[in-house]
């Protein structure tokens, strides 16, 4: 049942990113932010984290899993460090996952030679 309920809720995700796209003018990047941003602030209004219990990987890989990963790296911090958790708590918790970006994408850079948008 983990598995129906991560692609429920995953797929919900997907398509309001879909619509977002179709039905606005909204450029991929804002969507990006958008999400993000609505991570960290249904992390702090505390409604994220059920989402989270409920759906699992299906709520923490898309991208408001971002903002809830960022949002709990800070909350974590503040609590066992106090105000300096405040900027070192989101970058402690995202580290991990920044670092693997970084290196597969230049991995990926390097094997299929990308080009620049006209």
């Amino acid at each position: 049942m983990d598995y129906v309920n991560a692609f429920i809720v995953g797929g919900i995700i997907c398509v309001i990113g879909q619509i977002l796209l179709d039905k606005t003018q909204l450029m991929p990047a804002r969507i990006l932010v958008l999400f993000v941003t609505l991570g960290v602030i249904l992390t702090a209004l505390g409604i994220y984290e059920p989402i989270v219990n409920f759906a699992g990987a299906g709520a923490t890989v898309p991208l408001p899993g971002f903002g809830y990963a960022l949002a709990k790296g800070v909350i974590n911090e503040v609590n066992t460090e106090g105000f300096m958790g405040v900027l070192t708590g989101g970058l402690k918790a995202t580290a991990a996952g920044i670092s693997a970006v970084i290196v597969f994408g230049y991995i990926i850079a390097l094997i299929f030679n990308p080009k620049a948008k006209a």
